[in-house]
C-alpha cells in the first residue's frame, strides 16, 4: 500500500485527492476561490496566488482529516493546473500582481502582433502552435501587463505559469533560476520547443515590441517533463498543508492534460476534457502539425510521447450563462433533455461565447444562435448548445483527420460528462463513433499517477493507469440521429468558417464590429 496526494487547480476551486496504489481514490476535498471579473470589461480574469494557496492548505488538511490517512503515509504531491494563466513577479518570486487566468482575453491586440510578426519573419515554431498565436497564452499576456504597468517594470524579475509558481512555491524557492518550468506549460503556450533552440531569438521578441528586450533571458531556465522533480515540499508548506516535510513534487503541467492520463489517454486516443471550457488532448505517434491546433509538444501530456492540444473556449460556462438567464441553474435546466431528438428545436448554436481556441483561434467572436421562434425554450436553447459544442469538436477532430493525425478512440472526461449522459450520447451522435466516459470521477487522478512515479511506486505511466485508472461506459452512435446531425454540421460548418474567419468577404467582420461598437459604448459611458 502506497498513499500519494493528487492537486487539480480549476477555475474557481482546488481539489486535492488522496489516492492508494491498491485501493484507488480514499477521499477528495475542495476549497474554492474567487475569480475576478469585471462587468464593464468581459475580457478580464484574474485570480490570487494566495487565495489559491490558502485554499490548498484548506483542501489539503481537510482531505487527510476525511480520509484517516496519517500524514506521514503521504508519500509524494503533484499539482496541475488551469493554463495559460500567467503572473509576474519581482524579487524572491513575490507577486507584482494576480494571475492573468486563462480566460483572459485582454491580451487580444498582442497576440494579433505577436501572429503578425511571427508570419513576417518566419518564426519557425509558429507552425508548432497551429500557425496563429493567441490571447488565452503567455507572450500576450505578459506583453498586456507590461504596456499596462510601467510603474512596477523597473520590479519585474521573471513570469510563470501557474504550475510553475505552486510547485515552486511549495518546495520553498525564491530564486527565479531555480524555477523548473514545465514542458508542457511553456511548450503549448510559450512558444519553446526544444527542437527549434528553446524560446523564440531575442531579435524577434524585441521586433514585436522593445519592451519585451531581457524577457527571453528572464523566462529561460531548465524545462522539464513531469518524469522530473519540481523539488521537495518545504518545511513551512508542510506545516500549512499538515504533511510530511520533504516528499517530493514533480514538474506540474496544465490539468487537461493529466485529466487526459488520469482518464486512461494511451496512443492515437483523443480526450475530451469538458468543464468550464474544453480541451481536447491527444497523444500521437508522429509529429503532425496541424494549422489552428494549439499545440504539438514533446513530452506534455505523456513524458516519453508527443502531446496534441486543441479546444473551446467556453462549453459549461455557455450551459451556466443560458441556465442564470433562465433564473435558474443547469441540472434543473437539463431536466428533461433526455426526451430531446436530434434537430428538434430548429436552432443551430455556434458555441463562441467567450471567442474561439480552435481552429481560427480568433477572440474576436460570440456566440450565434440560428433559428428562434416565439416558443424557443431556455431548454431547447441548452440542447443546441450541446450540439453545438459536439458539432465544434467534429470541425476540430476532422482538421486533425485532415492533418494526419489518428484518433483511435475518444474518451470524454473533465467534470461534465459524469453527470450529464445527454451531453455523451450527443457526442457519440455528431461525431458518429463511440464515445468512451470513465464510471469513476478522474479528476485529480493523473496528479495522482505522476505523484506515484515520483515516489517511485510504479515505473511508468502504463502501469499507473492499468492499476488506477476506472473502466469506462460506452455511448454508441444512433443511426437516426447521426443521419440529422451529418446535415446539421453542413450548415454548421458552412457558418463557422463564414463568420469566424476575418477575411470572409460578407460576414467576417459583423461579430468583430459588434464587439467594437460595444466596447466604444462602454467606453463611452464610463466617461
Amino acid at each position: 500500500m502506497a498513499v500519494v496526494a493528487g492537486v487539480d487547480f480549476g477555475t474557481l476551486s482546488v481539489r486535492v485527492s488522496l489516492v492508494d496504489s491498491e485501493r484507488g481514490l480514499l477521499a477528495s476535498a475542495i476549497a474554492e476561490y474567487p475569480l475576478h471579473r469585471k462587468r464593464e470589461d468581459p475580457e478580464y480574469a484574474t485570480q490570487s496566488h494566495e487565495d489559491h494557496m490558502r485554499a490548498l492548505a484548506a483542501a489539503t488538511r481537510e482531505v487527510v482529516r476525511k480520509s484517516g490517512v496519517g500524514a506521514d503515509q503521504i508519500l509524494a504531491l503533484a499539482l496541475d493546473t488551469t493554463g495559460s494563466s500567467v503572473i509576474p513577479v519581482g524579487k524572491n518570486l513575490q507577486p507584482l500582481g494576480e494571475y492573468y487566468l486563462w480566460c483572459d482575453h485582454r491580451a487580444k491586440a498582442e497576440a494579433a502582433e505577436i501572429t503578425a510578426a511571427a508570419h513576417r519573419e518566419k518564426l519557425p515554431a509558429i507552425d508548432w502552435c497551429g500557425g496563429v498565436y493567441s490571447s488565452e497564452w503567455g507572450f500576450s499576456k505578459l506583453l498586456h501587463w507590461l504596456r499596462h504597468n510601467p510603474a512596477k517594470r523597473s520590479e519585474f524579475v521573471s513570469a510563470f505559469e501557474h504550475c510553475d509558481m505552486v510547485a515552486a512555491t511549495l518546495c520553498g524557492i525564491t530564486d527565479a533560476r531555480q524555477v523548473k518550468r514545465s514542458v508542457c506549460a511553456m511548450g503549448h503556450k510559450w512558444l519553446w520547443n526544444a527542437s527549434l533552440g528553446g524560446l523564440p531569438p531575442e531579435d524577434f521578441l524585441v521586433k514585436v515590441d522593445p519592451l519585451l528586450a531581457g524577457v527571453r533571458q528572464k523566462i529561460d531556465g531548465e524545462y522539464a517533463a513531469s518524469d522530473h522533480l519540481a523539488g521537495r515540499l518545504s518545511p513551512h508548506w508542510a506545516q500549512e498543508l499538515g504533511l510530511k516535510a520533504g516528499i517530493p513534487i514533480p514538474v506540474g503541467a496544465f490539468d487537461a492534460h493529466w485529466d487526459a492520463i488520469g482518464a486512461g489517454c494511451r496512443g492515437e486516443d483523443i480526450v475530451n476534457v469538458i468543464g468550464t471550457s474544453t480541451c481536447i488532448i491527444g497523444i500521437t505517434p508522429s509529429v503532425c502539425l496541424v494549422p489552428g491546433v494549439c499545440g504539438v509538444v514533446q513530452g506534455s501530456v505523456h513524458p516519453q510521447r508527443t502531446g496534441i492540444e486543441a479546444g473551446l473556449s467556453a462549453v459549461g460556462d455557455i450551459f451556466q450563462s443560458i441556465a442564470t438567464r433562465a433564473a435558474t441553474d443547469p441540472q434543473t435546466l437539463s431536466r428533461g433533455l433526455e426526451n430531446y431528438r436530434a434537430g428538434q428545436t430548429g436552432l443551430l448554436r455556434v458555441t463562441w461565447d467567450n471567442g474561439d481556441r480552435t481552429v481560427l483561434v480568433n477572440p474576436n467572436l460570440r456566440g450565434i444562435t440560428f433559428g428562434w421562434n416565439l416558443q424557443t425554450t431556455a431548454q431547447d436553447e441548452l440542447f443546441a448548445a450541446i450540439e453545438g459544442t459536439a458539432l465544434h469538436t467534429r470541425v476540430i477532430l476532422d482538421r486533425m483527420a485532415e492533418h494526419g493525425v489518428i484518433v483511435r478512440r475518444v474518451i470524454n472526461a473533465g467534470g461534465i460528462p459524469q453527470k450529464n449522459n445527454v451531453l455523451n450520447q450527443v457526442y457519440a451522435n455528431v461525431l458518429g463513433r463511440p464515445v468512451l466516459v470513465p464510471a469513476g470521477n478522474v479528476v485529480s487522478l493523473g496528479s495522482a499517477i505522476f505523484a506515484f512515479l515520483a515516489a517511485g511506486v510504479f515505473k511508468t505511466v502504463e502501469e499507473a493507469q492499468d492499476k488506477i485508472c476506472p473502466q469506462y461506459k460506452i455511448f454508441q452512435p444512433g443511426a437516426a440521429a447521426k443521419y440529422v446531425y451529418d446535415k446539421l454540421h453542413a450548415f454548421y460548418s458552412k457558418i463557422y468558417f463564414a463568420f469566424g474567419r476575418p477575411q470572409s468577404p460578407e460576414f467576417g467582420s459583423l461579430l468583430p464590429g459588434l464587439i467594437q461598437l460595444s466596447e466604444s459604448a462602454r467606453a463611452d459611458a464610463a466617461h
